[in-house]
């Protein structure tokens, strides 16, 4: 009898297991998302994800393109709860953030559809998942689509929704609420992740291409050491090249302490002024090379 019920207990955690592998995350390194609208003519427009920043002790990546090029747009992803948020910096010291997309959602849940900065109600009102539905895309995998329709509560929609898991709104990135409609704010025509062609909708266009230049984003990663010298309040720093930029922000994203143009591979910041306590460490190279590492001080 006991061996029955480990037996049933491993088959439990192994379809557990199976089902969170399933999941395809939407953030990877490089994301692109084209849209495509037809008033006299069709014009696609490009956004993608453009770096990483941090915000409140949070991982973003930052959001650009066409209505996005002030750079305060920011992407962040809870792969365990299969949850997309985006936040709206405001100002150094505040900002929004909305839950996007909830991809763990099931058939007869619902949603409220926040569709920040877009030219939908920023409240859209709830949504109910009326059917998911796997189907295979561009590059041979299957995705999740999700199929939403206005909640009987819902005063301010009237459109239905269409999400897929991995890529997001078949509208604007940040309107998952929005009405994917070439004669209206559009709808996605094409997107790629780390260069790879996922989905494509041809009906308004003739082929699907890259915006980004993947070969020549992709470089080899910098190489850096910290050290905190609490005896004379200094961190030391060594890297592989030159530095050209290095911030140090608190755990609730605010930069305290920012330096540039360095003619060394070892550096020294003074770290008198700071209380103690844990801090985010972020240092382009002159190649502008990314490196982020937390770092306690005390």
């Amino acid at each position: 009898m006991k061996k029955r019920i480990v037996f049933c207990l491993l088959l439990l955690v192994g379809f557990a297991e199976m089902n969170s592998q399933d999941y395809s995350p939407l953030l990877s390194d490089f994301n692109e998302w084209q849209l495509t609208t037809c008033y006299f003519g069709c014009i696609t427009d490009v956004y993608y994800t453009n770096g990483d920043t941090i915000v409140d002790s949070k991982q973003y990546k930052v959001l650009d393109g066409f209505h996005y090029i002030s750079r305060t747009f920011l992407l962040r992803e809870e792969v365990s709860n299969k949850q997309v948020y985006l936040t709206r910096v405001i100002d150094e010291n505040s900002w929004e953030e909305f839950l996007l997309y909830d991809f763990s959602l099931e058939v007869g849940d619902s949603i409220e559809m926040m569709n920040p900065i877009t030219p939908f109600p920023a409240n859209g009102g709830y949504f109910t998942v009326d059917s998911i539905i796997s189907r295979e895309l561009n590059d041979g995998n299957e995705y999740d689509h999700f199929y939403f329709s206005p909640s009987p509560s819902n005063q301010t929609s009237t459109n239905n929704a269409k999400w897929i898991e991995g890529i997001g709104s078949m509208s604007i990135i940040n309107a998952p609420g929005g009405d994917p409609d070439i004669n209206g704010a559009g709808h996605l025509s094409c997107y790629f992740k780390d260069g790879v062609s996922v989905y494509s909708n041809l009906d308004s266009i003739s082929s699907c291409e890259a915006f980004l230049d993947i070969p020549k984003l992709y470089k080899p990663k910098l190489e850096l050491k910290a050290v905190y010298n609490a005896a004379q309040n200094e961190l030391l720093i060594r890297s592989s090249t030159k530095l050209k930029f290095i911030d140090l922000y608190d755990i609730r994203g605010r930069r305290v302490k920012s330096q540039a143009n360095f003619n060394s591979t070892f550096v020294g910041i003074d770290t008198s002024s700071l209380q103690q306590g844990n801090y985010i460490l972020v240092a382009y190279d002159r190649e502008l090379r990314k490196r982020t590492m937390q770092i306690l001080i005390n």
